[in-house]
């Protein structure tokens, strides 16, 4: 095993931390924040960062391996395409109801 692939299988495993860690802030952003608005920011950015992170780091490991992430990279394209424009249809449909009351806590 040559050193580059060592870097690599470290940055892998880095990423892979760092996209759980934002994956787990954008949960809790879900769970415990007041109103609809507040609760999508979460999961559209930090979730769609750390799940990101989780594919580039997955691509890196293959490509560590010798093998290529293609699934991983498309997952990642896709990802980063349907998530925005979900988002954004949602905030839509609430601007239209006009759901902007807190949610009481649970």
């Amino acid at each position: 095993m040559n050193s580059l692939s060592v870097l690599l299988e470290y940055l892998a495993g880095a990423l892979l931390i760092v996209g759980a860690l934002f994956t787990l802030i954008g949960s809790f952003g879900l769970a415990k924040l007041s109103d609809f608005y507040s609760r999508l920011h979460g999961p559209t950015k930090a979730s769609t960062l750390g799940v990101g992170c989780i594919l580039v780091g997955a691509c890196l490991f293959f490509a560590s391996r010798g093998e290529l992430g293609v699934q991983q990279a498309l997952i990642a394209v896709f990802l980063f395409i349907t998530a925005p424009v979900g988002a954004h249809l949602l905030v839509k449909a609430a601007l239209q109801r006009r759901s902007d009351r807190p949610v009481p806590p649970p």
